[in-house]
């Protein structure tokens, strides 16, 4: 029996990426896992290792720091991890009209977004090119389809994740390596409020999904190779349907995702 490929999962210590992590594990995937947060990694370790047998490592690691993505792939390489996936889970988004964000918050953001996921990238995908197989599963969103008011920055960079994700796949093809970028919708985690999310009417409207569906949907579109994945009916809807719209209505659509006072 071929013996399972070892997944690097960032943002490994709550939501998608902890889901992510237990669908993997559940899987006969061993696992690198990655956060900020040593106490919370070694609890899912102890608790993963236990339920599914499978070996778990962990490394908590600001990938915000320059050097992130090297001392990931050199403590990879120390310890004979050869990683057949990586998950780029770990981001970050932010509620709030453009002129009144904080600009530390916006910088981290766009790091952690863009760069931190770019240079993780490029750090683990020329071993997985050289080997001939492997897979990149990169966290979009369904606002990578779309300008997204009081989110600006946040939907500007998931539509380079997507961008991103959707060229390499291209430049990846035939070589045995895919490059997946999931794109869910609202998803109960964490993230809601970090981002200064809770309690905006516009968006308690919205049908929110569980951390685990997006998991087990993306693991599934990893598994196929899948170039893009949008989690959700309505979320497939809107991101087909939003570049054909006429303009008023997109602008009458971006309007209704509402305005904090």
């Amino acid at each position: 029996m071929q013996e399972k490929a070892l997944a690097l999962v960032t943002g490994a210590s709550g939501g998608i990426g902890l889901e992510l992590a237990k669908v993997l594990a559940e899987n006969g995937h061993p696992l690198l896992l990655v956060a900020r947060r040593a106490d919370r990694l070694e609890k899912i370790k102890a608790e993963l290792e236990a339920q599914h047998k499978v070996k778990v490592s962990y490394l908590a690691q600001d990938l915000n720091l320059p050097d992130a993505a090297e001392n990931l792939r050199s403590f990879a390489r120390q310890r004979g991890l050869e990683i057949g996936i990586l998950v780029n889970n770990a981001g970050m988004g932010d509620y709030q009209l453009f002129h009144r964000q904080e600009w530390a918050k916006l910088e981290t953001m766009l790091d952690l977004n863009v760069k931190a996921l770019t240079r993780m990238t490029h750090a683990f995908l020329p071993d997985m090119l050289a080997r001939g197989r492997g897979r990149v599963l990169n966290l979009a969103s369904v606002l990578s389809f779309m300008p997204s008011p009081v989110m600006a920055v946040y939907a500007a960079t998931k539509a380079y994740v997507l961008a991103f994700s959707e060229a390499l796949d291209n430049e990846t093809r035939g070589k045995g390596v895919t490059i997946t970028a999931l794109c869910p919708g609202p998803t109960e985690s964490e993230f809601f409020d970090v981002a200064n999310m809770r309690g905006v009417e516009s968006l308690e409207r919205l049908p929110v999904a569980s951390a685990r569906s997006v998991a087990e949907f993306g693991y599934k579109a990893l598994s196929r190779g899948q170039g893009v994945a949008v989690h959700g009916m309505s979320n497939k809807v809107l991101a087909k349907s939003f570049g054909l719209m006429p303009k008023p209505l997109r602008d009458a659509l971006l309007r209704m995702m509402g305005t904090p006072e």
